[in-house]
């Protein structure tokens, strides 16, 4: 692999394939085709630099140094290549908001997700939990009545979710996962033993396996169960994983670690970075790049080049340097395939800025996320359950995600967090402001009354170490309405190039999924005999939160203050399906209109269910890989040429 190959190297030059980002799908990708010998230049619009062992330390740095311990905040900005960020936007009342940075937003609701670019893209920030979809998932119109269906099934993307699941790294039991009815096989193996549940899981599993909630949208009951999380972090080689040569499974390298980074050993930052490298990240592929893949960064694809016949033939970009300067011309570079693989809203900004792809007119349209309603409690003084340790989730209750009630309201995913009350209330920092006596109340008056020294530690503690968070993520079907846009004459970004605009809306579905899931957090605080400290309508200061409405579902049911944070779990704004006008690319991730050029990533997904989407994206990118190598192949394949003997002879026949 060559790094950082500069713009002027590559300018003019012809590749067998041009893959624009380095996140999750790009590095699949280019590994894949360069274990093929196929030429790859891979473009990235974000910085280098954590993929050396300085440049990784001087990102931690970074995070240690910032305020906000944020999901971008370990990584430095760039006016050259932008991206969003959750501190961008700013609540100003009931259902209104402000927004700055690099998403302009015009929908009644803000999108409050984010991305990452940087070499790796957002899979430098993410996570890391990788659970599977369920097979009704590929098919909410056909089983419940809403949505899209795939052109593929679970089945058809199997070979390839396994394949993802041992390229990133993962950690899982895959007998409970069988017993889910996300895995098949009840004899699979995840390459690496589950990551050991928390105290709190223990806690959850024995005061609610086994318990009834009722859902008073769906108007049933639902059996609780805990069960794991598979995550793509570093536990303990499972010694029953089995490649089919008897070779033991070994992790991946990571960046400047001979030894693979550590296990997973609870620094409790796993987004948007892990100290110890035990969580999976791109780079760790990007060593296993070939010398046929060549690796630019710092190089921002600015339109996708036309070609005859409906082809494309390369793509237009610009440097820049540091800080921020972009380069004085223009490269250009081709290629038999072009592949986007930036970001479900990147590639929707690219494809629209080129003109591409779009005779269905739904580029950009059918955004999704997973919007999240959170819900926070107090356990009892005797019951601590030890917060902020290890990974941020490693168990929840997955009865919501399936079945009938979809018919009737979002399905949803109850995470346990183990971070305390950070995500809802800025915990442990919030929550020393408010035993010092610190902030204001509505009017604005300084509150009075801290306390220090013996008392705060000890308050501190108990309290801390009591502190439980429900994350409820829902499911957010394909809506045309939803989506991103562009507008050259008005927003443009330092390099010159169109930013997003943002056009969010929740549904019907999606708020009584809400209402529901706030019914349910109710429901399971009072089996845990937890107080529920939980507000999501006017604070202490008068503020209305972020993501804040009131939603009346229907019947007798009362109305009640609901909202939602943004996961940064886009999808959509490109989708698969059979027919051309009605989808952007096939099955494979082909765009209809053009036969080499590519739109791979979650913006490929009629659906995302309930699980966190970068597993079944990564299984598309296989997937992809293997079609663009047959492509490849079909075009280079040698062509016989019959003599001018054997010509004659056939003219005459």
């Amino acid at each position: 692999m060559t790094v950082n190959t500069t713009g002027s190297a590559v300018d003019g030059r012809h590749f067998d394939v041009i893959i624009v980002g380095s996140g999750w799908a790009g590095s699949l990708l280019a590994r894949h085709l360069g274990r093929q010998n196929w030429r790859v230049l891979v473009l990235e619009a974000g910085n280098g630099g954590t993929d050396t062992w300085e440049g990784f330390q001087d990102t931690v740095r970074t995070f240690s140094a910032a305020v906000v311990k944020a999901s971008n905040a370990a990584y430095r900005t760039s006016a050259a290549a932008p991206f969003p960020d959750v501190l961008d936007l700013r609540s100003t009342g009931p259902s209104s908001y402000t927004t700055s940075g690099h998403f302009e937003q015009t929908g009644p609701f803000p999108y409050a997700g984010d991305y990452l670019r940087a070499l790796g893209g957002t899979g430098m920030h993410w996570f890391g939990a990788v659970p599977r979809m369920f097979p009704e998932d590929f098919a909410t119109r056909t089983n419940f009545g809403y949505g899209a269906d795939w052109p593929v099934t679970a089945m058809d993307l199997e070979r390839h979710v396994r394949e993802a699941e041992l390229l990133i790294g993962t950690a899982g039991d895959g007998a409970e996962q069988h017993r889910l009815g996300v895995v098949a096989d009840p004899e699979y193996q995840y390459p690496m033993e589950e990551i050991p549940p928390s105290y709190l899981d223990a806690r959850f599993h024995r005061l609610l396996d086994g318990r009834s909630v009722t859902d008073k949208i769906a108007e049933s009951a639902y059996t609780l169960q805990v069960y794991g999380l598979p995550q793509a972090r570093n536990s303990t080689p499972n010694p029953a994983w089995d490649d089919g040569s008897g070779n033991p499974y070994r992790p991946r390298g990571a960046v400047g670690m001979p030894n693979f980074g550590e296990r997973c050993v609870g620094n409790a930052s796993c987004t948007p970075i892990c100290p110890v490298q035990a969580k999976s990240h791109p780079l760790r592929l990007q060593q296993d790049f070939t010398d046929s893949v060549r690796l630019a960064t710092r190089c921002v694809v600015s339109r996708v080049l036309p070609g005859r016949g409906g082809t494309v033939r390369g793509v237009e970009f610009r440097e820049y340097g540091d800080p921020a300067t972009p380069s004085s011309r223009p490269y250009t570079v081709e290629a038999d395939i072009v592949v986007l693989a930036a970001h479900s809203i990147e590639n929707a900004v690219l494809l629209l800025a080129s003109g591409m792809a779009n005779s269905s007119g739904n580029v950009g349209r059918h955004l999704m996320d997973h919007p999240t309603l959170l819900a926070w409690a107090e356990m009892p003084a005797n019951d601590p359950v030890g917060a902020f340790r290890g990974p941020g989730h490693t168990s929840g209750l997955e009865c919501f995600r399936t079945g009938q009630g979809r018919r009737k309201r979002a399905p949803f995913r109850i995470e346990i967090s183990n971070w305390g009350w950070g995500w809802s209330t800025g915990a442990p920092l919030s929550s020393v402001a408010r035993m010092l006596g610190l902030g204001g109340d509505a009017n604005g008056e300084v509150r009075h009354g801290g306390y220090f020294g013996p008392k705060l530690r000890r308050d501190l503690g108990q309290q801390v170490n009591r502190q439980i968070q429900l994350q409820i993520a829902m499911e957010q079907h394909a809506e045309r309405n939803n989506r991103v846009t562009i507008d050259p004459a008005r927003y443009r970004d330092g390099m010159g190039n169109p930013r997003p605009i943002i056009h969010y809306d929740l549904d019907h579905r999606v708020k009584d999924g809400l209402y529901a899931a706030r019914e349910v957090s109710k429901a399971i605080f009072k089996l845990l005999n937890a107080t529920d400290h939980t507000n999501l309508g006017v604070q202490d200061d008068g503020s209305h939160p972020l993501g804040y409405f009131t939603h009346t579902p229907g019947g007798d049911l009362p109305p009640q203050d609901l909202g939602y944070r943004g996961p940064g779990h886009a999808a959509g704004t490109h989708i698969m399906g059979t027919r051309k006008s009605t989808s952007v690319v096939d099955a494979d991730q082909r765009t209809h209109d053009h036969p080499n050029l590519y739109a791979v990533g979650c913006g490929s997904m009629p659906s995302i269910g309930t699980s966190n989407p970068t597993l079944t994206m990564a299984a598309l990118a296989l997937r992809s890989a293997e079609r663009i190598h047959r492509d490849l192949a079909e075009l280079h394949q040698p062509v016989t040429v019959a003599t001018s003997h054997l010509a004659g002879k056939r003219a005459a026949e």
